[in-house]
């Protein structure tokens, strides 16, 4: 599904990403850990095509779904008529949400049915994130890339938005970054923990006996 082999970027004198290679299968959730700087954005926006890496080379399914950090929104616009607007910007593979077919019921996958005539001003942190998430998967993408996904959430929203990306990991490959370990611990089903730029522990969720002990250990924390 990806093949990153021996990717590097730098910015300037600064080495962001160093020679990493990674290969993540259909179908499974993997959790991008590190501290601050690590390289996890650059990492992302490499693989949607935002960047071109100095060397290496990266393989990604055609369709990629993405939410940023940022989760730009336009504000003014209604729920519905932002995600029929951005549909409409979408390649021909996603005609049936061009022609305004699916998007009722994508919304019910997110959980945004009793938002949906609203304004997204309007809306909670919580809400605008499945909003964010709606608009990345537009044209059922085969790979879905978050970024931060949950900051800035309050708790309830935090279990409800977890619970959305478990579920979405049910039928597609998803990628998110984090810092925070217990996001990968109840998200994911892999974990690559970055930092300054290269891969320092690789491992499935269900092998690892202490995730914050794997990090101090990969990180010199």
């Amino acid at each position: 599904m990806v093949h990153i082999e021996h990717i590097s970027k730098a910015f300037g004198a600064q080495q962001v990403l160093k020679d990493v290679c990674l290969d993540i299968p259909e179908g499974q959730v993997l959790g991008l850990l590190g501290p601050n700087g690590a390289g996890k954005s650059t990492l992302m926006k490499i693989l949607i095509g935002l960047w071109k890496a100095d060397s290496g080379t990266v393989q990604v399914p055609p369709r990629i779904g993405y939410l940023p950090e940022s989760n730009p929104l336009y504000e003014e616009m209604y729920v519905t008529e932002y995600l029929q607007f951005m549909a409409s910007l979408t390649e021909k593979n996603s005609l049936p949400f061009r022609e305004g077919q699916g998007i009722g019921s994508l919304i019910d996958r997110v959980g945004l049915t009793p938002e949906r005539h609203k304004h997204i001003r309007e809306l909670s942190k919580g809400y605008r994130q499945r909003v964010g998430l709606a608009q990345a998967l537009l044209g059922n993408p085969q790979l879905l890339i978050l970024d931060e996904p949950t900051t800035g959430l309050d708790p309830n929203q935090l279990v409800e938005i977890r619970a959305l990306i478990r579920d979405l990991g049910k039928d597609r490959t998803v990628i998110l970054s984090t810092h925070i370990m217990q996001e990968v611990r109840e998200m994911c089903d892999r974990v690559v923990i970055l930092d300054h730029g290269q891969i320092k522990a690789d491992q499935p969720i269900d092998k690892i006996d202490n995730l914050e002990t794997l990090f101090r250990q990969a990180t010199n924390g």
